[in-house]
């Protein structure tokens, strides 16, 4: 044990003065929190612009992107850095198409969670079963999402801390729901903005450590100029680190960019930040500032695992090419620097809990407000008390599934992109912008998205090899957005009365909206 500690000393001090920071901050919005639902929920949509950018990057990014996507690199090479792009580029969309009517209509409808917008939204008979089918929808893609998150975290914690992997698990799933369920919303979004400034820093950092490791830029691509390091099929990798396309194809590139860059256009646990924001200033701020953090961020972070090749010797990379998830700890412990990995692994472990959070939140509220309080209501002063029940056996659920993960980091998160971006953006966009969108059209839009994308990965895309690398979010997506558009067009009579209609869209004068 004094060799542990006198090895991991200022590691585990750093991860002890973070931890302490977020458990204070908890804390401190414990009696807010607790006031009533929408207080618990949605923080009363009071929540700064500054915050919210900076909570919408951290949670957006999480330990699957600086474990798993920086881990990928080490496999693809800087062709990697182009899968960034295609997520600013949905950070962009995101921000200008989505958030201002989202808030607005959020407003306007009373909704306090995505699943009860849809109800909201497409008032009807129906609309019920929109939002409890929507609801098992987010249930499920969110297990995927957690379990990523939760095995990269645990993975990084054994590699470089030596913790068992199964103890590494338990101590970020439970730890991190504990807190969320202390501070609600507002615990999230504000723990959820230091933590992004942390990893803002880190990704920075992380980024420089290669090069600081082989002595510079000019080592460093001497290196990476031609590599004996051998490929996953086993041939030399050459100049494959530093020529687009060599080690993965542009379809693949796309499908990652696409699948886990649309969860900003539809996932629930993004699309609740427009609630929460403050004022038309604030979402001004968020609208600029989100980008900017994000990009500079994940182009950082994408192209260390391209770099780790510098670092590493052939036996080494032998057994990374296998392993991505990896190779972010084994950077750490070839820099052999305690202050260093200490500085980075609280911004790790910031990338997965500010994740972990939202996500432990939006299971809460889906299983609490939007399944058991349809099927069985209840009074408001219960609703915050079982939400916070559910949240602790969800974890324990994902703990289960983390100690037998289904896949890898980065497959596990692209597939619950996949399943988000498939089932709920056709029904959240037709809500947002076309009046004709009918509930049937949301129903069998969101039961297209998520069977698609079941039978595309499970049943064909890995037993079918001329459609291997034809992620399932390109026929899952496509299919779900005709089937809104086409149900919607048959089923007019089914659309929301005038007097409706004009509430959604803003022809009369509500208070709040931006």
């Amino acid at each position: 044990m004094a060799d542990y500690l006198q090895k991991h000393a200022v590691t585990l001090v750093c991860i002890a003065v973070y931890v302490g920071l977020i458990v204070y901050i908890g804390w401190i919005f414990q009696k807010r929190a607790s006031k009533n639902v929408n207080e618990y929920y949605l923080a009363n949509r009071r929540i700064p612009g500054w915050v919210v950018s900076l909570a919408f990057f951290s949670t957006f990014i999480s330990t699957s992107t600086y474990i798993g996507q920086a881990g990928e690199s080490f496999r693809y090479g800087l062709s990697w850095a182009y899968v960034a792009l295609f997520w600013v580029v949905f950070c962009i969309i995101s921000w200008l198409v989505m958030g201002p009517r989202m808030r607005n209509q959020s407003v306007r409808l009373k909704s306090l969670t995505v699943p009860d917008y849809f109800q909201l939204r497409y008032k009807s008979n129906l609309s019920r079963s929109i939002r409890v089918l929507s609801s098992f929808i987010i249930l499920f893609a969110t297990l995927w999402y957690m379990t990523g998150i939760a095995k990269g975290c645990a993975n990084l914690l054994e590699t470089v801390l030596e913790v068992n992997y199964g103890l590494a698990a338990f101590i970020i799933i439970f730890f991190t729901c504990a807190y969320t369920m202390v501070g609600g919303m507002y615990g999230v979004m504000w723990t959820d903005a230091i933590q992004g400034i942390l990893m803002f820093g880190v990704a920075i950092l992380m980024f420089v450590i290669p090069f600081w490791y082989v002595g510079g830029y000019e080592p460093m691509m001497t290196k990476l100029a031609y590599l004996n390091h051998p490929s996953k099929t086993g041939e030399a990798i050459g100049r494959g680190m530093v020529t687009f396309g060599d080690r993965a194809s542009f379809s693949y590139i796309l499908a990652i960019g696409l699948s886990i860059g649309m969860k900003q256009i539809a996932d629930p646990k993004l699309i609740i930040r427009f609630y929460s924001i403050k004022d038309r200033a604030s979402m001004r701020f968020a609208m600029i500032w989100t980008p900017v953090f994000l990009g500079i961020s994940l182009l950082c972070v994408f192209c260390i695992g391209a770099f780790v090749h510098g670092m590493v010797t052939q036996e080494e990379a032998a057994k990374l090419i296998n392993n991505t998830d990896q190779v972010v700890g084994v950077m750490f412990n070839k820099l052999n620097n305690s202050l260093v990995t200490g500085i980075c692994m609280m911004g790790l472990f910031a990338a997965g809990m500010s994740s972990l959070a939202s996500v432990i939140l939006i299971a809460g509220t889906s299983i609490v407000k939007d399944i058991w309080h349809i099927w069985k209501p209840m009074a408001e002063h219960k609703i915050v008390a079982r939400t916070k029940g559910s949240m602790l056996l969800y974890c324990l659920l994902v703990f289960i599934f983390t100690l037998y993960p289904p896949a890898g980091v980065v497959e596990m998160s692209s597939f619950a992109g996949s399943v988000f971006a498939a089932s709920f953006f056709p029904t959240i966009f037709g809500g947002l912008y076309f009046r004709w969108g009918t509930d049937l059209g949301a129903v069998a839009s969101m039961v297209a998205g998520m069977v698609i994308n079941v039978i595309w990965r499970f049943g064909i895309r890995f037993n079918v090899e001329t459609l291997s690398e034809i992620h399932e979010v390109f026929p899952a997506f496509l299919v779900s957005f005709l089937v809104y558009i086409i149900v919607s067009k048959l089923s007019p009579n089914r659309v929301p009365n005038e007097n409706h209609l004009a509430l959604v869209f803003g022809k009369k004068t509500v208070q709040s909206s931006i």
